[in-house]
């Protein structure tokens, strides 16, 4: 076995290598940039190497440094995670030339996979199934639509040498196609440095489910059961799950034999992913294969009870397969929600910031939670969102369910958006509990999951109260009940104050008076009898009108953070001088979303526009924004060209409605 790895990664999956690495007793070198000198996965290595600056281009995709960092510490081996680097087949070349073991397939393998046309004419010949579509190397935009047009509409447009939904856009009518491509095309050239694209027929209610599989250099090759990961938004997985649901015995054995075939026709070596299409009826066809590990590889992990990361390294070595296929079993249900910094409600635009309270679930055999992110870290525009990965295991579905909805409830961030709440949504709403699974099921349940909820009565008081117990003396409030603590003592009156909050806009005033036992509380007009106390920093106990709960909660200099039911209530702090703007386009001036690059301008000074025109195109946290006209009118002026960085909140475009022309 290896005694020094280096792992080429960063976040949660360069720390999921280590601990790996640390049970088997192998050294490991970390590598990093300026964004990530304190991160999580430099501290957990025995050695962390420099490799440059915060942009991944200047850092992580960065070969040579990397391959003089496993040098410099005498790395046999080089883990790649997944991302960056890990499909990169001139990387791997470079591991091979300078004789450091890659964790991963071989140079060939990759090759063969790693563009989509040429995979699927591979795998067309060793007999997998393939979606109808055009998968040839003509790239010429007229040549294209042509193709598309004969396929029929809708059709996908994928970057042949994309993944994780980059480079991917829906057509659903020809007269759109042209600009989607290039769109498309943009987004493929700057994720993966090549613009080519393949054209499909876009299957209607897919689902998407994918087949783990293993090949060692001895000629063995295994699956270990499949994944669905069809709930996608943007077409990136949002919910994964193992084994995947509601399928047919004989599909899933086409399917799982299917993946094997593939595996073998490119002889492949070490942990690798085959993903097909699937229709309603079970049909799969075959998509891409992906070679390396991928995100959602716990839920296999939980049901089969292996550790994928130690296959990887001992296949690496040259040893052969832990197991045989008649050796591996399905044990239970595991799901996995990935936990991201980012607004549902806003088209799940990444949340940029510092991370003001991170809680994880208690993990123990059934809950399990991966991650590279501990409180006071900071979301940046240099990486993924991502925060953690929540997997949970049952002994069949419904147990799996109900343990995913207590851990939600139990998963608190504080200090920038979060999808939490949003998964809890998706994993209570009817389709995803009964199995109804395709890629639209958000939008199919856009009203369920985007519905918005008003707020308890009894959570309003229970957060202003909790607020209120700050503002005493908490050692008193400890020392004895509360009531009787001496900062309410007063001679022949009741104590009380009042607590102003500020909740989605609108003020609220709660009036705290004391009472024999405890506290009457003043809202709208209705008393509440209540009292309680704080446990800690960050949980209460609190009874309303005889109806005791204890509350996590967190408090910043900004206001108070309730969660409850997997739902999180931020109220601010009500200041003098407290006004909010939180709108694009305000008084003629259209606002940055977000900080990113700009990729396109379309427009100039004096130049008409009509109503949803595309004015500029921001590409931020690896994906394409469109910035675009909200009436007909004119622009006065633009201030940035293409390349230029901006900050969320930068004006952008000085613009004048048709209406204020005529004015």
């Amino acid at each position: 076995m290896f005694e020094k790895i280096l792992i080429a990664n960063r976040g949660e999956i360069a720390c999921r290598v280590i601990r790996t690495a640390k049970k088997l007793g192998i050294t490991t070198v970390a590598v990093y940039s300026d964004a990530d000198a304190h991160a999580q996965h430099v501290k957990l290595a025995d050695e962390a190497i420099y490799i440059g600056q915060s942009p991944a281009t200047q850092s992580y995709l960065q070969v040579d440094r990397i391959i003089q960092a496993a040098l410099d510490t005498g790395s046999q081996a080089i883990h790649p995670g997944y991302g960056f680097l890990s499909e990169n087949d001139q990387f791997a070349l470079a591991c091979q030339q300078h004789h450091i073991c890659f964790i991963g397939p071989s140079v060939d393998a990759i090759l063969a996979m790693g563009l989509k046309a040429t995979s699927k004419a591979l795998m067309e010949k060793a007999g997998v199934p393939l979606t109808p579509g055009y998968h040839g190397t003509n790239q010429d935009a007229d040549f294209l639509k042509q193709q598309a047009d004969a396929i029929g509409y809708p059709v996908l447009i994928k970057a042949s040498a994309g993944g994780g939904g980059k480079g991917m856009s829906l057509v659903e009518r020809a007269e759109d196609f042209l600009q989607a491509l290039a769109s498309c095309k943009r987004e493929a050239k700057s994720s993966f440095g090549n613009d080519d694209v393949l054209i499909e027929r876009y299957v209607t209610q897919p689902r998407h489910i994918e087949v783990q599989v293993f090949g060692d250099t001895h000629g063995n090759y295994v699956h270990l059961f499949e994944r669905d990961c069809s709930v996608q938004r943007r077409h990136q997985k949002v919910l994964e799950e193992a084994p995947a649901p509601q399928m047919p015995p004989d599909k899933l054995d086409a399917m799982r034999q299917a993946a094997i075939d593939a595996a073998r026709a490119v002889a492949y070596v070490g942990a690798g992913t085959v993903e097909f299409i699937v229709e309603q009826n079970g049909t799969a066809y075959f998509m891409e294969m992906n070679t390396r590990l991928q995100v959602e590889h716990p839920v296999t992990e939980m049901i089969t009870g292996e550790d994928l990361v130690e296959w990887q390294l001992r296949v690496a070595d040259g040893e052969p397969l832990p197991k045989l296929q008649h050796e591996l079993k399905i044990h239970g249900h595991a799901l996995e929600a990935r936990i991201y910094a980012e607004q549902p409600e806003k088209g799940f635009l990444p949340a940029i910031g510092k991370i003001d309270y991170l809680h994880y679930p208690t993990q123990n055999q059934h809950v399990r939670v991966d991650s590279g992110i501990v409180e006071g870290d900071e979301i940046t525009t240099y990486y993924d969102p991502m925060i953690a990965k929540l997997i949970v295991w049952g002994k069949n579905r419904e147990a799996a369910l109900i343990q995913m909805q207590h851990a939600l409830s139990q998963f608190h961030v504080d200090g920038l958006g979060n999808n939490i709440a949003f998964l809890q949504r998706i994993v209570g709403c009817d389709s995803f509990k009964q199995a109804k699974l395709d890629t639209n099921l958000i939008q199919r349940e856009h009203d369920f999951l985007f519905r918005h909820e008003s707020i308890q009565p009894e959570l309003i008081i229970a957060t202003a109260f909790i607020e209120f117990l700050t503002q005493l003396d908490n050692n008193h409030a400890h020392q004895k009940p509360l009531w009787q603590a001496q900062p309410l003592w007063r001679l022949n009156i009741a104590f009380q104050q009042k607590i102003k909050l500020n909740y989605l806009n609108q003020p609220i005033y709660i009036q705290f008076a004391s009472a024999e036992q405890g506290f009457y509380a003043e809202y709208k007009g209705q008393s509440y009898q209540i009292s309680g106390q704080r446990l800690d920093a960050h949980s209460a106990s609190v009874n309303i009108n005889g109806h005791q709960q204890t509350f996590a909660f967190n408090q910043s200099q900004q206001g108070i953070t309730l969660f409850h039911g997997g739902q999180s209530h931020t109220f601010e702090y009500i200041r003098v001088d407290y006004t909010q703007s939180d709108q694009q386009t305000e008084q003629g001036h259209l606002k940055a979303p977000m900080p990113g690059v700009i990729t396109q301008v379309l427009v100039a000074a004096n130049q008409s526009v009509k109503k949803d025109d595309i004015l500029m195109t921001l590409e931020a946290m690896k994906m394409e924004y469109s910035i675009r006209a909200p009436q007909d009118g004119m622009i006065i002026d633009a201030y940035f060209q293409v390349g230029d960085q901006v900050k969320a909140g930068d004006e952008l475009v000085e613009f004048q409605s048709a209406e204020e022309e005529l004015a």
